[in-house]
């Protein structure tokens, strides 16, 4: 083992939400020990082909190994299929000489951790949700080297870090860069803004009720962006993307700096990043959290809403009436929206890649 050039395998995948986190984890261990060797490992399946390469990271993947919620014949199949997707982690880990294991959540991670244990290779482990997944309540009881993004994550030995993220992000002045971001857009610098966006696959639920909403947005003097997720583009009655006035629709923006910094108000779901990122920049936000998994989105909102720096109002209830009454109000306020802002940001954590990064490189020389 060598301190001086760590090798450092970061094992996590399947959504943006643990691809995100992980990617800032390996650019603040690169910045903070540039000789450093990283590998990221996932699934052969999940985003993380796509963007852990594009961000300049070496990938391996190993089988994904669901498991099964009810008696099946997959339940059946499962200890062989996990044994299988040990062996391939401690390939992994072996050929990766590896110093130690970071792991930020999702199917990848317990092969990992299991391999990782044989070999004993310290074990640092990330949970971005306030109510933690199932691989990392198992990697937590392997190790007391435990970060959360959220404060009362229940695990064994969590410290609260906060969410890494990527420094456009927390380094973010959004007053400062307005005007150019609502200009790169394709926004009114001037004009009272509403951007909406149900993450990088869309919320048909939130894309129906702002498609009802536009005129009353338009009528109100609200601009809105509608970031509508990638093959979701909202149609008009004849089939047609959705066009009126004060209102653009695109699937996707690239950087959501842009996004934080030109809206007034931000509508979204409440995942993990999400609700990281929006107080660590300081916009005030109307949450609508998942209506489908275990709840999690509406517990990493709490904290948030309790704090005063944004509004949560459930998947069922958010419709074109309580827009009218809730949504509209609050975007032309300017002073409330102040008050949300400060609030939202003194609950920002800005430094948690860092934070991480000292964590792991201890690790590694202890």
């Amino acid at each position: 083992m060598n301190p001086k050039n760590p090798s450092i395998v970061l094992a996590g995948g399947g959504t943006a939400g643990h691809i995100s986190p992980l990617l800032a984890i390996a650019a603040a261990v690169k910045n903070a020990s540039p000789d450093a060797a990283i590998l990221a490992v996932g699934t052969p399946s999940g985003m993380e082909t796509r963007l852990v390469p594009a961000a300049g990271v070496e990938l391996a993947t190993i089988d994904r190994v669901p498991f099964p919620r009810k008696p099946s014949a997959d339940l059946l199949r499962l200890p062989a299929r996990l044994a299988g997707a040990v062996r391939q982690a401690g390939d992994i880990l072996d050929r990766a000489d590896a110093d130690v294991l970071v792991g930020v959540g999702g199917y990848v991670c317990t092969p990992m951790y299991l391999a990782a244990r044989k070999r004993r290779i310290p074990i640092v482990i990330h949970e971005a949700n306030a109510r933690p997944g199932l691989a990392n309540r198992v990697g937590a009881l392997m190790t007391s080297r435990v970060a959360v993004a959220f404060e009362g994550t229940p695990l064994r030995h969590a410290v609260h870090v906060g969410m890494p993220m990527r420094t456009e992000i927390s380094g973010l002045d959004r007053n400062a860069a307005r005007n150019a971001a609502r200009e790169a857009l394709g926004l009114d610098p001037r004009q009272p803004t509403l951007i909406v966006t149900g993450g990088s696959s869309g919320a048909q639920s939130i894309n129906r009720t702002i498609a009802a909403s536009v005129g009353q947005l338009a009528a109100a003097g609200i601009q809105t962006l509608h970031i509508t997720g990638r093959g979701k583009s909202v149609l008009d009655g004849a089939g047609q993307p959705l066009a009126a006035p004060g209102y653009r629709q695109v699937e996707y923006v690239d950087g959501m700096e842009l996004v934080y910094s030109a809206a007034d108000v931000l509508l979204a779901r409440s995942g993990a990043a999400t609700v990281c990122e929006v107080a660590a920049v300081g916009v005030p936000a109307v949450l609508v959290p998942l209506p489908i998994g275990n709840g999690e989105q509406a517990l990493n909102a709490a904290g948030l809403v309790a704090a005063g720096g944004a509004l949560l109002v459930q998947d069922r209830d958010f419709t074109d009436e309580w827009l009218a009454k809730e949504l509209v109000p609050l975007v032309t306020d300017k002073e409330r929206l102040a008050t949300m802002e400060a609030n939202s940001y003194r609950l920002g954590v800005r430094d948690a890649d860092r934070r991480m990064a000292a964590l792991i490189l201890e690790a590694v020389s202890a």
